[in-house]
């Protein structure tokens, strides 16, 4: 087939558009090509990456699936581009039905942007070649022209193939959707909702902000509970007051309840800021969240009420680890861990500040460390960090020394770190790297040989703490999921997708779990 020969030549052009009417044999085509392309002995040359059917989508919705596919939480098409181009691995992408799409100009001026990428090569389907894509100078593979068709074989396959749609899904299974009411959207094609939201100009009363704000958690597969759930986290306190109560009572069977949450623009109590790290204070019961630029706020654990924050921010910082009296170590954009002070634990005043030069027990932890650090979690008497090669390393105090265990864990770079106390002295550190895995250690002992978790994306953050159940694990994947789930019992492994990429969690010792993206600061509860 000359479309396999147009993904191995490295000179041909980056789009192949495949034209024809709905009669000629396209979709049978890209049937075949997506079944050879995919096949795990598939040669590299010859693989594809991502399938994205446009029929029924916006620009949106097809920047969430794909986004998906390639591991990603993009939540825009310019972060879905913004993505692509900083993975320069070959990628291939199939994009069929253009032309039954919802908002196929916007469509095209995506396609257009990926095709400006080297390492990226786009197969479209549409019934003719649209204005956009001629000026891309594509390879085209009209099917209605006679060196593309055996007459015979296409004949045996119109006889049994089903009619093409030809318009778009009116919104859901009952009729089309009310954009104002939450049952209704909740309920209705995602798709449609999308593309809806996205023409509309008016607020819904919150919902258009919150849907749009949720992106691809929406239009993943799912129950109405579980989007309503979703929907719920997202809604920002703007929105008209009685749609959190319909969207609480629509959301019950969902895994999560939402106990309180914090979105851009909230005012009361106010938004913390992009929540690029979060870490438990054990001493005051707070959580602290660092922001884009490094600004260090406070915040209750069980009502997100403003607590203040530091006075100094810390440049790039990425994340934190609190010490047993509250204190922090914040680790910088360079690597380098700095030690501050809590305002919200008393200090000592008068004589006994002067008469008090001896280090604090995290402070001495953060002096011995003297290597660049990627990741670092503390507990009980030990402060634990990663590096770029994948090394975990333990420092421990003892008396007047500190003792270091270390263990290489993973593949490249050490992304995230947890840790918890099973029982007095008994330590178990959880590491997540760039490599997809989450691995356990205790120092002192052997890691396990196999990890406890494995996907092909990266570990963007691990909290770990210690509940009337046991130890809990909750893990941010780079794709947007949230994974919960007990360490040493078997319930359902709890899920949950805010929608836009994770970039924080905190496991709290009630059960509870804190999600930070760059929108939103949500506490769920477990129902």
């Amino acid at each position: 087939m000359a479309i396999l020969g147009w993904l191995r030549d490295p000179h041909a052009p980056r789009v192949c558009v495949i034209s024809g009417d709905e009669g000629c044999g396209k979709s049978m085509f890209l049937a075949w090509l997506a079944e050879q392309a995919t096949r795990p002995d598939t040669v590299v040359e010859r693989r594809i990456h991502g399938l994205v059917p446009l029929a029924g989508q916006s620009a949106s919705t097809a920047a969430w699936l794909l986004a998906e596919q390639l591991g990603s939480a993009a939540r825009t098409p310019g972060d879905l581009i913004a993505k692509v181009a900083a993975d320069r691995r070959r990628t291939v992408i199939v994009m069929p039905d253009l032309h039954h799409s919802y908002t196929p100009e916007a469509i095209e001026e995506l396609i257009g942007a990926l095709a400006q990428l080297e390492h990226v090569r786009l197969i479209v389907e549409a019934r003719e070649v649209p204005a956009p894509l001629l000026a891309l100078n594509p390879a085209v593979m009209d099917l209605r022209e006679p060196q593309w068709r055996d007459a015979q074989r296409h004949a045996a396959w119109a006889a049994s193939a089903p009619t093409a749609p030809l318009d778009a899904p009116s919104g859901g299974a009952d009729g089309p959707v009310e954009l104002d009411d939450p049952r209704s959207v909740c309920a209705g094609d995602p798709g449609w909702v999308t593309a809806s939201y996205g023409r509309s100009e008016a607020s819904h009363g919150g919902l258009r902000a919150a849907w749009l704000r949720a992106g691809g958690a929406l239009t993943r597969p799912c129950s109405a509970a579980e989007r309503a759930l979703v929907l719920w986290a997202a809604l920002g306190d703007d929105a008209d007051p009685r749609l959190a109560d319909e969207l609480q009572e629509l959301a019950h069977g969902a895994p999560w309840s939402v106990r309180w949450k914090r979105v851009r623009g909230d005012i009361r109590p106010p938004w913390p800021g992009p929540a690029w790290a979060l870490g438990v204070c054990p001493a005051s019961g707070s959580v602290a969240v660092i922001d884009h630029q490094g600004v260090v706020r406070l915040v209750a654990a069980e009502t997100g009420a403003s607590h203040g924050r530091l006075p100094q921010p810390v440049f790039g910082a990425a994340q934190l680890a609190f010490g047993p009296t509250g204190d922090l170590a914040v680790l910088d954009g360079h690597g380098r861990m700095q030690h501050r002070l809590n305002p919200l634990v008393p200090r000592t005043t008068g004589l006994s500040s002067l008469l008090e030069t001896a280090l604090k027990p995290l402070e001495r932890l953060v002096s011995a460390i003297e290597a660049p650090a990627t990741a670092a979690a503390h507990v009980g008497e030990s402060l634990a960090y990663g590096d770029r090669v994948g090394t975990v390393r333990v420092l421990t105090r003892h008396d007047d020394t500190v003792d270091v265990a270390h263990q290489a864990l993973h593949t490249g770079a050490v992304t995230a770190l947890a840790g918890v106390e099973v029982a007095e002295g008994a330590l178990l550190f959880y590491s997540g790297g760039h490599d997809g895995r989450v691995r356990m250690w205790a120092p002192g002992r052997k890691p396990l040989a196999s990890a406890l978790r494995e996907r092909n994306c990266a570990v963007t953050a691990l909290s770990a703490a210690r509940t009337a159940d046991g130890p809990v694990l909750v893990i941010g994947w780079e794709d947007g999921l949230v994974e919960y789930a007990a360490v040493h019992s078997a319930p359902a492994v709890r899920f949950f997708r805010p929608g836009a990429p994770v970039r924080s969690v905190a496991a709290l010792s009630n059960g509870d779990v804190l999600v930070g993206t760059d929108e939103t600061l949500v506490c769920l509860t477990p129902c």
